[in-house]
């Protein structure tokens, strides 16, 4: 299968651009001329590379026809982290999904594939499931909705089968750095002390590679339209998988439970129900203590060379 692949050189990006490479699947993307593709390592020379950005589409849709994708997976997102996650930015990330989809049908594409997120539902107190009422609470949450119902309508409108995924809480070595577990690793191997809230919120965590495998899924079987949720059935306590952590990286650290504050609006429980993309034959294979295990060996490899 042809895919093209926006949002490549991104956390998420780089692992679905290894699993359908590793697949035999031919694979372009999308890459800004300034983009680091470091997360691509070497698979980078074996892509097929279309520098450009969805905000100029015009340039886009000659080399987009001329690649012939099957499949359209888009991944690529604008401020999704911090204040940015309010940012007027997020109306033109609507913008360049609806765009992008218009592009995949023009291109004749069979499949758009977009990654949606879990903060289109807002808080629940219990694992969510994709018919719930989403009831998004931050200006990131309203535009992954709307990007994903308006490109899913012209989906339909223009024949393409589409699927939205809506990704819960991810980890793995190759993440950014401002994220909770590669901070922690980072202060812990530093000798700081971390202030942490409480710690009670019931968190999953799904490894980069089992997200990478469900959007695999969802561009290659015939059954995956609509929305899916993708993320951990399990949740533990946020406090038991941060000492974990702790173990791994250095048992004897202190951790500061209780010296931040919980913010405003802080989810309390984040757990996927993912029963619609197991029926589809998805099989999450990497249990935490690993996948903790890996990351941690990545971050002290990369601080080593």
């Amino acid at each position: 299968m042809r895919v093209f692949a926006t949002g490549a050189s991104g956390f998420l990006g780089s692992y679905l651009v290894a699993d359908l490479m590793a697949r035999g699947h031919e694979v372009a993307v999308l890459l800004r001329p300034a983009s680091s593709y470091w997360r691509l390592g070497p698979l980078h020379d074996r892509l097929h590379v279309i520098p450009g950005s969805l905000e100029h589409p015009e340039g886009l849709r000659k080399a987009l026809g001329a690649f012939a994708p099957d499949a359209v997976v888009h991944m690529a997102w604008r401020g999704v982290a911090g204040s940015d996650r309010n940012s007027p930015i997020q109306a033109v990330n609507v913008a360049d999904t609806v765009g992008l989809a218009e592009l995949a049908a023009e291109a004749g594409a069979r499949i758009f594939v977009g990654a949606g997120s879990q903060a289109e539902y807002g808080p629940y107190d219990r694992p969510i499931r994709e018919d719930d009422a989403p009831r998004p609470t931050t200006l990131y949450g309203m535009a992954k909705l709307a990007a994903g119902s308006m490109a899913m309508r012209l989906c339909e409108e223009r024949g393409l089968r589409a699927a939205w995924l809506r990704i819960f809480s991810t980890y793995g070595p190759k993440d950014a750095d401002h994220w909770l577990i590669p901070s922690m690793i980072r202060n812990l191997r530093s000798g700081h002390r971390m202030a942490l809230t409480a710690c009670e919120q019931r968190w999953g965590f799904l490894h980069a590679r089992d997200a990478a495998s469900a959007f695999r899924l969802a561009i290659t079987h015939d059954a995956a339209r609509g929305i899916f949720n993708v993320g951990s059935a399990d949740a533990p306590p946020l406090r038991e998988t941060v000492t974990r952590l702790r173990d791994l990286v250095d048992p004897g650290a202190a951790l500061g439970f209780g010296e931040l504050a919980y913010r405003p609006d802080q989810v309390m429980v984040l757990a996927a129900d993912v029963s619609r993309m197991l029926a589809l034959g998805w099989k999450p294979e990497v249990p935490l203590d690993q996948g903790l295990r890996e990351t941690v060996e990545w971050h002290d490899a990369t601080k080593s060379s």
